[in-house]
């Protein structure tokens, strides 16, 4: 009898890129990373038939019709519960939700939080631009005290949302950080998302060169990212600078996070905090770091396993046919108090 099986087809970048022209404005930040997505996306070995991508509306929910999978390009914030609804219907899907902060944090939010607490195994991405950029130019739920936009002309009051922070209080099981055009720390933490079993939230800075260009530049730009980007990873020092001679210590008196330097009072390596990404109380302290007073931290904050919703959902449903046997819908139908009309 010969053999029949056949090797999966390899699949490359341009397997992933649609026929559709793209419709970003030029030096967007969009365009890095769906080249890095569709670059990672043939390393994880998934077929396009069981990979789906979900958007709400915005700049970043164009994402759909630029990837050649399945999509859906869904309303206002409420793509969470469309993504919720796909995975819980068909489990063998590898299920993408792209949102920005603006569909994410603001219509979105109630969707967002109760999508990371219950933990499907849907992967995130929150593209971070602190702006409404398809409606041009309005504040967002992340920009900063004092932005003067079109919608805030004496500059906003707001307080902003820290969207590593919200997923954490949600208790999300992964929560991780990057930046458009680093890709890649990009590609790793993609990777990351995608081996996480549960919902996994990236969020990802990303400039709006038209309406907040520049939003970035401390973390984005060579000669100041140096001494401003902390690439966290676990069980390894917090160290940065252009030296690597700069550290996050635990003030054991006040118990804040502090930056020392290396050789200045006595301060050695061994002062340093160690990250562990399995640490949310640690995680929580990284996500809230105020800059420029201290580095920004990218990299997996907080990653944790346990069981997903959707993994439950189903031993529920093998349990409950177990103790009552498959479901008949006629014998339901005429069961308990029944009328002829």
């Amino acid at each position: 009898m010969s053999d029949t099986t056949t090797a999966p087809i390899k699949l490359t970048k341009k397997d992933f890129e649609s026929d559709q022209d793209i419709r970003w404005c030029p030096g967007c930040g969009d365009y890095s990373i769906l080249a890095n997505v569709q670059r990672v996306m043939p390393e994880l070995g998934i077929p396009l038939h069981q990979m789906v991508w979900v958007s709400g509306i915005g700049c970043s929910s164009r994402f759909p019709y630029y990837m050649n999978t399945y999509g859906f390009h869904t309303i206002h914030g409420r793509a969470p519960g469309f993504a919720m609804g796909i995975k819980v219907a068909n489990p063998e899907l590898s299920v993408w939700l792209v949102t920005g902060d603006g569909d994410g944090l603001s219509i979105g939010g109630n969707h967002l939080m109760h999508c990371l607490r219950r933990n499907l195994d849907i992967n995130l991405l929150m593209f971070n631009n602190r702006i409404y950029g398809l409606t041009k130019g309005q504040y967002s739920p992340t920009s900063e005290v004092g932005k003067i936009t079109k919608s805030t002309p004496s500059g906003s009051i707001d307080q902003p949302v820290d969207p590593a922070s919200l997923a954490l209080g949600a208790n999300a099981s992964f929560v991780a950080r990057s930046i458009d055009i680093e890709a890649k720390h990009l590609g790793e933490m993609l990777k990351r998302a995608a081996a996480h079993s549960g919902t996994s939230f990236l969020e990802i800075y990303q400039n709006c060169n038209v309406f907040n260009d520049g939003a970035f530049d401390l973390i984005r730009e060579k000669g100041l990212k140096e001494d401003s980007q902390l690439l966290v990873e676990h069980q390894k020092p917090l160290l940065f600078g252009r030296e690597r001679n700069r550290g996050l210590r635990l003030d054991p008196t006040t118990m804040r996070l502090e930056v020392i330097t290396l050789g200045e009072n006595g301060m050695t390596v061994a002062d340093v905090l160690v990250h562990d990404e399995t640490n949310s109380v640690l995680a929580y302290l990284l996500a809230r770091m105020p800059s420029p007073e201290f580095p920004v931290a990218l990299g997996v904050l907080f990653c944790e396993e346990r069981p997903t919703y959707d993994g439950s959902l189903q031993q529920q449903r093998v349990s409950a046919i177990e103790t009552s046997g498959a479901p008949d819908l006629q014998k339901l139908l005429n069961s308990g108090n029944t009328w002829t009309v």
